[in-house]
This record gives C-alpha cells, structure tokens and sequence, in this order.
C-alpha cells in the first residue's frame, strides 16, 4: 500500500530540518532552535488549551483537552536525543495524543544534555511523576508517553519505579524508542537513506552528549533497554517507522516485553519516519497511528 502525499511530503519537512541543522559551525543553541521548529509538521489540535506549570521544580506545559477525563493524565516526554528538542516542540504532537486519551497531558521540560547529562532527564522524569501525584492523581490513572529519547524515558520510569518497590504508571506509550545504546542493529545503517532524521552520526553525537559517566558499558540495562529486566511493567504498546535508523531498536523492545509477558501491542508503520508523531493533524496515517495510542491509554488506564 502505497504512503499517503502527506507522509511524503511530511518526510520531506524533517529532511530539511535536519539539513538546516547540520549546516557546519553552528552554535547548540541554533541548533535547538533550529529542531525545536519540528513543531511546525503538526496542526494546532482543535479544542485543546495550554498551562505552562512548575511540576515539582520541572517546567511543563499542560495540554488540556475539552472534557478530559479530570482523574486521569499523561507524563509525555519529547524527543531530542537529550541534547535538543523541548516541550514547546511536542505541544502539539502531545495534544493531539492526550485528545485521543480523553486526558490531560504533562508535557515534561526536562534538563537537556551534554550541560545535564544522563540521569539528569530521568531524574526531572520522576519528579514531574511525583509531582502528579502530588496534585491528586493515582499511579493506575496516569499514561507514560514519548517518542524517540522520550519513548525511552516512558518506560524507563516505570523501571526506576519498579526498582524502588512503587505503583508504577497504569499503561506506556512507547513511540521510535532508542533502546540499545550500543548503536549495533544493523536497520541504523540499512535505514539510513530512508531516515529524514536520525543518522549513526547524530546518534553517536546525542551518546556522547548523554552518557558522559567514565566507564560506563553502553550495553549496560540501565541505558539500554533491551538488555534490562522488564518485569512488572505496564500495558505497553510500542510504535516505530519502518524506514528509521531506529525501527529494529523498538522491534526488540516489543519482543522483550513479550518475552517478560507484559502485555503488549507493536504498531510498525510502513515507511514512517522517526519521531513520526511530529506529524498529528496532518498525516492520516500519524492520525491512525494516534488513535490506536488514544485507545490503549483509554483500555488500560484505571485498572
């Protein structure tokens, strides 16, 4: 089946983002500027209202839908490799999930490396969780979502959480997550001409930028995912595009939650992009993509 002029031309909006932002000698903070225009690729969701809110000492932006339900809330963690990449570039991407979800979303700031690096970005994580907790919601009641550095975060939360004997999370959404920090899948090379986005380059660059600890194992299950225990993790759907440099990375995070008997569901999308959420409002196969995350949220949290 053939990919909608959308998705194509939606392809073509990230190619020349990423060009503008590897032109030579550019200084980080042109940079970010640069991807935080990713946010440009999504529509304004209709009927979804903004809150800029201190989360626990975390900046966060709300996006509330009409008649969301009040008990319940996402944690939405955006893309960026760490290094770029803000709330002000999900808000959009994350409105149009928290509308499918009927909830709010707590579209989560967090420290940016290589100034804060890892575990600067789980840390902020976890207090903007606390902080929901603070404000009333129960754990089975709150979606961990992300995509891309984010969709790694929404499950590593849970994880940490797990690891201190806490109520995790009540379901996770987990879209073009990097979970093998060893950079070895063989799709980073194989997808790199179809990736608008992600390059083994980049990829290497946001490593260095993260995970500055001398001696750390990149392969060590606190970074990478795919070698950790997930035992106890929420209902967990995974997404990823077929054409990204991560597409083999969500493939085994999606069989490793099998294989630990999480309940699970895997969307790959044929020929989508990384990050592919970027896309809302105005992709029709993001908006599939989205409603098949807006029901999950919907199914599972509360149990």
């Amino acid at each position: 089946m053939a990919v909608s002029p959308e998705a194509q031309q939606f392809a073509q909006f990230l190619a020349s983002v990423s060009a503008k932002s590897a032109t030579p000698g550019l200084d980080l903070a042109i940079i970010r500027d640069i991807v935080d225009s990713n946010h440009k690729a999504a529509t304004e969701p209709e009927g979804v209202t903004y809150a800029e809110v201190d989360a626990g000492g975390v900046p966060a932006l709300w996006a509330i839908p009409e008649n969301a339900d009040p008990d319940k809330a996402l944690l939405h963690f955006h893309f960026g490799g760490s290094v770029t990449a803000s709330m002000h570039s999900d808000r959009k991407a994350a409105g149009h999930i928290a509308k499918a979800a009927g909830a709010r979303s707590l579209v989560v700031d967090f420290r940016l490396a290589p100034e804060h690096p890892y575990p600067a970005q789980l840390d902020d994580a976890e207090t903007a969780y606390r902080w929901l907790l603070s404000q009333g919601y129960e754990p089975r009641n709150i979606g961990s979502t992300g995509h891309s550095i984010g969709g790694t975060l929404a499950v590593m939360l849970p994880l940490r959480l797990l690891a201190k004997g806490e109520a995790t999370p009540g379901a996770i959404i987990s879209v073009s997550p990097w979970t093998d920090l060893t950079i070895s899948n063989p799709a980073v090379d194989a997808n790199e001409p179809t990736d608008k986005m992600l390059s083994r380059a980049t990829l290497e660059l946001f490593r260095g930028a993260w995970l500055q600890e001398p001696g750390l194992d990149f392969a060590d299950p606190a970074v990478s995912l795919v070698h950790a225990d997930l035992t106890g993790l929420p209902p967990t759907q995974v997404h990823y595009g077929e054409y990204e440099t991560l597409a083999e990375d969500g493939a085994q995070l999606a069989q490793r939650l099998a294989d630990f008997k999480v309940t699970t569901e895997v969307h790959p999308m044929p020929e989508g992009q990384h990050s592919f959420v970027l896309g809302a409002g105005r992709v029709p196969e993001v908006d599939h993509a989205i409603q098949q995350m807006g029901s999950w949220l919907r199914t599972h949290l509360g149990k």
